[in-house]
């Protein structure tokens, strides 16, 4: 019999393994350093200094995304066999060597080198180290794991850009780099601390056990026609947060929306994002994440419904709430679901694998959008497209977890 999900139940198993899922969150939080939304904050300090132009600088990002992803693919699944601790220090090494390139070059191919070793540290590794050990070490509670460690990057984007901007004030846009790498070596001892502290833990909670598939590996799962089929509802939330937020101004301005509007949706965007989070967590563990995941898609599918059908104030501060509602309920589900398919044995690789993928499609989107956009397709036709294209996926995963979802 599931044990009753109640605010008590969940802060004694924060409290009971405290500092796992502060390894978690922590981890995903120093991911900060190589997400979009940090580094898009000094796209003028680079396109002066480097004398770049937007699709000359969009060119160079585009290309050291795209050669992290590639990279991850193979660094991820060696997460399944290696010493945690000795992964953790490689990552953060990636990202301090990032920060101090970023923070002396003067060149375009050093940019770029820069720009990879952030992607790659960053957003990919550090992303993957955080998600992949919450759900190789949590079983009854893997969904609330799960869900602690990913608030890490609504923290980031909380505390990072405010930091940053502040600190502007003072020091040069390079120094700020510099100071970054520090920062991040102060948070290596940190984590290591923490993990070394969680090691060899029994992390499991007292809710209800889920069974995880037998150990697939990922040659099986890439000729698995079912992963395929899941690919396109696994990166449909990031591709269209992505697209969705690079070009929000066009897409809100065809609208009549004004700036201080489109700010507001930001905010009601986090809180969704949170919310979701937050709920997800409890839901994967009581439903198992089979069942949430489908139904994760829907927020997308509305918020794409909305800003296609209206004009009102309303429906610009829905929009963004329901694409963050829809992000953190789908972000939840995605990792546990992957555990409860194709077990934990090669999770590591398995998601790897995903992520590098998630990573090519936001790659793709926002040259794609931009192209759509400049062709002359409006909001409305744009937002319609992109929500029929998530029923779709949501279809596709449907049928690939059919039989698997048990009453």
């Amino acid at each position: 019999m599931p044990t009753r999900l109640l605010p008590r139940d969940y802060l004694a198993f924060l409290w009971e393994h405290r500092r796992l899922l502060a390894f978690g969150l922590l981890t995903a939080m120093l991911s900060g350093f190589g997400q979009t939304f940090y580094i898009g904050l000094f796209n003028p300090q680079l396109r002066a200094d480097f004398d770049l132009g937007h699709a000359e600088l969009g060119l160079v990002y585009g290309g050291a995304t795209l050669a992290s992803a590639s990279l991850l693919t193979w660094l991820g699944k060696l997460y399944d066999r290696a010493d945690q601790r000795l992964f953790l220090s490689g990552a953060a090494l990636l990202l301090i060597l990032g920060g101090l390139l970023l923070g002396t070059s003067g060149g375009v191919l050093a940019l770029l080198a820069a720009l990879f070793l952030l992607r790659l540290g960053g957003q990919g590794l550090m992303t993957h180290i955080a998600l992949t050990t919450m759900a190789q070490r949590f079983h009854g509670g893997r969904g609330k794991a799960v869900s602690i460690a990913a608030m890490g990057l609504p923290l980031a984007e909380a505390v990072f850009p405010a930091t940053a901007v502040a600190a502007l004030a003072w020091l040069g846009w390079r120094d700020l780099w510099l100071l970054g790498s520090g920062v991040v070596l102060l948070f290596l001892l940190l984590l290591l601390w923490l993990l070394q502290g969680a090691h060899g833990g029994t992390l499991a909670d007292t809710s209800t056990g889920r069974q995880v598939a037998r150990d697939w590996t990922r040659r099986e799962v890439v000729r698995d026609w079912r992963f395929a089929l899941l690919m396109p509802a696994a990166v449909a939330a990031p591709f269209t947060v992505t697209i969705a937020f690079f070009h929000q101004i066009p897409l809100a301005e065809a609208k009549g929306w004004s700036t201080e509007l489109v700010a507001s949706g930001l905010a009601l965007f986090a809180v969704g994002h949170v919310s979701g989070l937050l709920g997800a967590g409890p839901l994967v563990d009581r439903l198992t994440a089979t069942r949430l995941f489908v139904p994760s898609l829907l927020p997308l599918i509305g918020s794409m419904a909305v800003l296609a059908l209206f004009d009102s104030t309303w429906a610009a501060l829905l929009w963004p709430a329901l694409l963050g509602l829809g992000l953190g309920l789908n972000a939840t589900a995605l990792t546990p679901l992957l555990a409860e398919r194709y077990g934990l044995a090669h999770l590591g690789a398995i998601r790897a694998l995903l992520q590098a993928l998630m990573i090519l499609a936001t790659a793709i989107g926002p040259p794609l959008l931009g192209v759509l956009l400049d062709r002359g397709l409006g909001t409305e036709m744009l937002a319609a497209g992109i929500g029929g294209a998530i029923l779709v996926a949501a279809v596709l995963a449907a049928v690939a977890l059919r039989g698997q979802i048990k009453s």
